[in-house]
């Protein structure tokens, strides 16, 4: 793990009023404003050190514009942009400060049509703790408090070449993935992980180019529920929650932000390692899987029907 893609860096999302969704980020989420431009702003959670984590662009339909993953060196983004073109990858060369605070890297497009890059450095902004006797978390927190982003979920009309072309160009492991009946391997669905979540990124069918969802991290069940308390203040729409996954065995929130791009509060779930064998859900399972709790079928059929 020590090599390659080290984890989820930022995700650009498209929002259409830019003032609007800063709010909702900055005073319900309880994110960091780091750096507005004219028609971008730029956010961090308290427990995140890098400069972003979250790009809002101003647009005029929701959904993500790109993701991109940090790497752990030069070296290895040069091995990994050898793997991409190998597997017939379009790359584009980004040089540094084209992404704002962002050094060089480099762009392309899933088989999704999803665009991704991979970069080594972000300008440091340093935590909202010292790193000297720190607490455990900063006085002031807005909202929910959320402390750093965790993944990101996306779909693709063929899922299964867009999780092939990730495990083999980049290199992701699978944790877990959903198939036809316990003796297929194709998935039609998979959790795929570069760090040691669960997942840093989950591909479901649906239209190519489309987000289901991006994620937030909190810390424990109880940051959870007060989460619920903080969208209900403040009228947030929430899709569904408090439940728990059987996939992940994550506990969640399902909500959307003003623009309608669908988020996540996300805590629990396990550690996972490479060499652990991969978990398959069944079809006929699959609304257990996903809502562990209430798994009803017509409740299934919307939630992943809906995506920006």
């Amino acid at each position: 793990m020590g090599e390659g893609i080290m984890r989820l860096g930022f995700v650009q999302v498209r929002v259409t009023d830019l003032e609007g969704a800063r709010k909702h980020y900055v005073e319900i989420m309880g994110l960091q404003e780091t750096a507005r431009t004219e028609d971008a702003v730029y956010l961090k959670g308290w427990d995140e050190y890098d400069h972003h984590s979250i790009v809002l662009r101003k647009s005029d339909r929701a959904g993500l514009e790109k993701m991109a993953f940090k790497v752990h060196t030069f070296e290895d983004l040069d091995k990994l942009e050898k793997n991409l073109q190998h597997y017939g990858a379009s790359i584009k060369r980004v040089s540094k400060n084209e992404n704002f605070k962002v050094g060089e890297g480099v762009q392309f497009k899933l088989p999704s049509g999803h665009t991704m890059e991979l970069f080594v450095d972000m300008e440091y902004e340093g935590k909202a703790l010292p790193q000297v006797n720190p607490a455990p978390w900063p006085d002031g927190l807005l909202g929910v408090g959320a402390p750093r982003i965790d993944h990101l979920l996306i779909s693709a009309e063929k899922p299964h070449e867009t999780i092939d072309f990730l495990m083999k160009a980049l290199n992701f492991h699978m944790s877990e993935k959903v198939v036809e009946n316990e003796k297929s391997e194709t998935p039609i669905a998979a959790w795929l992980f570069r760090s040691y979540t669960p997942h840093d990124i989950a591909i479901i069918p649906g239209k190519d180019e489309g987000l289901h969802h991006f994620a937030f991290w909190l810390d424990e069940f109880n940051d959870l529920r007060k989460a619920g308390d903080v969208f209900s203040k403040n009228d947030v729409p929430v899709d569904v929650g408090i439940e728990r996954h059987g996939i992940t065995r994550g506990q969640t929130i399902y909500y959307f932000d003003p623009a309608g791009n669908r988020n996540e509060v996300f805590t629990g779930g396990y550690i996972a390692y490479p060499d652990m064998p991969v978990v398959k859900w069944t079809v006929d399972q699959l609304a257990r899987g996903i809502f562990y709790f209430n798994h009803r079928q017509e409740w299934i059929e919307g939630f992943t029907g809906v995506t920006t």
